[in-house]
């Protein structure tokens, strides 16, 4: 089978899951007529935001469009690849934030009967997104393909597709973070301060437009965010493979042309179907603990990157790459699963580092923001370990590309492929959790907890 038909049937997979788990939102009851109340009027405002800035993003895009039309190195089928990856990477931003604000009310009812009904509520509800990411973005790549792969300016096509994406990806995070950062300074500043509202209170229509950011920045944007990251990695990958496969310097990392452009659909397509997986074993029990959270997702991420590198390695043996590039994507996931837990170690209440802020809040305003800060400094320090090991087994096992400009020589580390398969597991667990667990920090669900 032609492995751009098996990336196409991987992302349609995608979007059937998506669908299948929005009908499963979307089944579930939306609690009392007060949740529904709060519910609604943050679905308003956030179709009403995101409405708003998608009209003026469509004028960016056709504008830009225009001018990409008329460069002469550039032409009219960048400027339409340019304009087909805005339009991807917003409908994905759309699906996801839609299924996203009507997931509140349901995981505010679901979390009173059970935390793992709210566990599977808040997190099927995120996953359409990761879901609608990574099946829009292989099948946008495949249509690409399908039309330009015999086009002798492929490689100057397609990355107008991680242009476009990137464009909406720009507006989506950063309007909607910035409108939220000001809510919520303006909530707690008037309604807090002044008139002595509780925080995150309903009443405060502040607090409303607060969590109306939230879903425009946190959910679309960080969809879009997370669209242009995928897309634009197996973009560079296929470039620096066809710099592989014609490279005299480089031994073979990729034998010839055609496995420069398929081994990374074919690793998008084997994580797909790892995280579809792995979805599906996140779940816990009614027991009310962080560990039981997390120990439902760390099941997920793990069982969806082992999958994704068993898929990986049957890539490269069928394609007959070089093994070294499967040690190298081996490093990307291993380095985004220690990232994840590294993260949860600094921030979830069950572990040491938040205790020791907690315990500081005790004896003062000064203890509690220097104990803060330096957690925050010392959460860096395993990340930056991480990210540089990884590069050097990346480098040794999968070499590097030189680039010669100008006299100046640039070294590219040949890590590109570790990439798309650390966003393939974790454009689906990572973004759940923080899309799906966003949730039930909403008005809502606070009302629901009350």
């Amino acid at each position: 089978m032609d492995p751009i038909v098996i990336a196409v049937i991987t992302g349609v997979l995608g979007l059937v899951c998506a669908g299948f788990m929005a009908i499963y939102v979307l089944g579930k009851e939306q609690g009392s007529e007060k949740i529904k109340e709060i519910s609604a009027a943050i679905h308003e405002g956030a179709i009403a935001f995101l409405t708003s800035e998608y009209r003026i993003l469509a004028v960016f895009v056709v504008g830009v469009g225009i001018i990409l039309g008329v460069i002469p190195n550039l032409g009219l089928w960048v400027a339409l690849s340019f304009v087909f990856g805005a339009i991807c990477s917003g409908l994905a931003g759309w699906i996801g934030m839609n299924i996203a604000i009507r997931s509140n009310s349901r995981t505010a009812a679901a979390v009173q009967k059970s935390l793992g009904q709210g566990l599977k509520v808040s997190f099927r509800g995120g996953t359409v997104m990761g879901m609608c990411v990574v099946g829009i973005g292989i099948l946008g790549l495949s249509i690409l393909y399908f039309v330009f792969h015999n086009n002798p300016d492929f490689l100057k096509i397609i990355p107008g597709f991680g242009f476009g994406a990137s464009s909406v990806a720009i507006f989506a995070r950063v309007g909607g973070g910035i409108y939220t950062k000001a809510a919520d300074t303006g909530a707690d500043i008037v309604g807090k301060v002044e008139k002595g509202i509780p925080e995150d209170d309903p009443r405060n229509a502040a607090v409303i437009a607060d969590f109306v950011g939230d879903n425009v920045g946190d959910v679309a944007g960080m969809g879009a965010d997370l669209f242009e990251s995928y897309v634009d990695s197996i973009i560079a990958t296929m470039t620096l493979g066809m710099i592989a496969a014609f490279s005299t310097t480089l031994g073979k990392l990729v034998p010839n042309e055609a496995t420069a452009w398929f081994l990374p659909m074919m690793v998008a397509a084997g994580g797909i179907i790892a995280s579809i997986i792995g979805v599906f074993l996140v779940r816990v029990g009614g027991k009310a603990e962080m560990g039981a959270l997390l120990n439902a997702l760390r099941r997920g991420t793990f069982s969806a990157s082992i999958l994704a590198a068993a898929f990986a390695a049957l890539a490269v043996y069928f394609l007959d790459a070089n093994w070294g590039i499967f040690w190298a994507i081996l490093a990307g996931l291993v380095a985004g699963v220690l990232i994840g837990e590294s993260t949860n170690f600094f921030t979830s209440y069950a572990y040491s580092p938040t205790l020791r802020i907690s315990e500081a809040s005790q004896t003062g305003a000064g203890t509690l923001i220097t104990r803060g800060f330096a957690n925050g400094l010392m959460s860096t320090l395993p990340p930056i370990i991480v990210v540089a090991i990884a590069i050097i087994v990346a480098h040794h096992f999968a070499d590097i590309y030189d680039v010669d400009i100008d006299r100046l020589r640039c070294r590219i580390p040949g890590t590109s492929l570790k990439a798309v398969s650390t966003s393939l597991v974790m454009a689906l667990i990572h973004p759940s959790r923080r899309i799906g667990f966003r949730t039930p920090i909403s008005a809502s669900s606070r009302l629901a907890w009350r």
